[in-house]
């Protein structure tokens, strides 16, 4: 990444829920994740889900499947807040969600909270998506199973249209397939983009990344570690769709957290949406952290900014299926 050169600016105030948990995190002993390797820190990450997160909750549907994708079977979960959607639901959008982890960490599990709170949030189905992570598997295989599994969920009876969500590296990823599927577009359309501090560009340092290089959960020697493991050519849209040509894309609503070194992306990512034409829907979660989002058991405030995000991507979802013309 370059470096940033601007003037330092004050630090924002910590929220006291985010404060408490940043003094106990980094008080933990061991080594950082990024020092244990890649499949000690994805166990590490599945061990602190219960103790981070809210439990999954009820729902009417939990259920286990697998897609076709480029290198074999792709294992996703199936989320809904109904128990038929055959006789119950019938015809509607479907959410495709990734999850973030740098694309090295996270599965269907560890964020599975996250995947059910939106069902039931948006009432829809959501088909949460377990993508090959790196190192093992390095870019671009992460992009081209989320891709697939776009079309193929856009083929399946009933999807009247995509939304594509995630968090983090998911959010990237829920980008750039949306880039994909507006440049050669799928059985249907996405209608709308739902982004939780999303990474949009890797290859550059924003004043945030310097700002919260470390003591704010996420650092900058975990996003240097990540983007060696992912190993992507970050001039390539797929990367960084910061990069590309934003016009036409599906509207988007992104939320970024204050305190998070990666926190400028998601600002300028939306800022060029509305450049290009798009329809945005932007807010900034004030005092807290990255994560927040999967982390509303041990930060509680964040209960609020995640409903916030998730209620103006419903409005976005019903203005886009209400401007689509009928019988589409």
């Amino acid at each position: 990444m370059t470096r940033d050169r601007r003037a330092e600016r004050p630090v924002p105030e910590l929220r006291a829920d985010v404060a408490r948990f940043l003094g106990y995190y980094n008080r933990l002993p061991g080594p950082p994740q990024q020092d244990l390797g890649p499949v000690a820190a994805r166990e590490m990450m599945r061990a602190a889900r219960d103790l981070t997160d809210p439990p999954i909750g009820p729902l009417g549907i939990d259920r286990r499947f697998a897609i076709d994708g480029p290198a074999g079977a792709m294992p996703a979960r199936l989320f809904d807040s109904r128990a038929d959607r055959g006789a119950d639901r019938g015809a509607g959008p479907v959410v495709l969600f990734l999850h973030g982890g740098g694309f090295v960490m996270g599965d269907i599990d560890t964020h599975a909270p996250l995947a059910a709170e939106t069902a039931r949030s948006l009432d829809l189905p959501v088909v949460s998506l377990d993508y090959r992570l790196a190192p093992e598997h390095r870019w671009p295989a992460a992009p081209e199973d989320c891709e697939a599994a776009a079309r193929w969920l856009a083929d399946q009876p009933g999807t009247t249209g995509l939304v594509l969500m995630g968090d983090s590296a998911g959010g990237t990823l829920a980008t750039a397939t949306a880039m994909a599927l507006r440049d050669r577009p799928a059985a249907t359309p996405v209608i709308a983009q739902g982004l939780l501090y999303p990474a949009t560009d890797m290859g550059r340092a924003h004043p945030s990344l310097r700002d919260f290089a470390e003591g704010y959960f996420l650092t900058r020697a975990m996003l240097d570690w990540f983007v060696d493991c992912y190993a992507a050519d970050l001039g390539d849209v797929r990367a960084a769709p910061m990069r590309g040509d934003l016009s036409a894309m599906p509207p988007a609503a992104i939320v970024t957290a204050e305190c998070d070194p990666i926190r400028d992306q998601g600002r300028a990512y939306a800022a060029a949406l509305v450049r290009a034409g798009v329809p945005v829907d932007f807010r900034e979660a004030k005092g807290t952290i990255h994560g927040f989002a999967t982390l509303r058991k041990a930060i509680p405030s964040g209960v609020g900014d995640l409903t916030a995000f998730l209620l103006a991507l419903h409005a976005l979802i019903v203005e886009a299926v209400a401007a689509r013309p009928m019988g589409q």
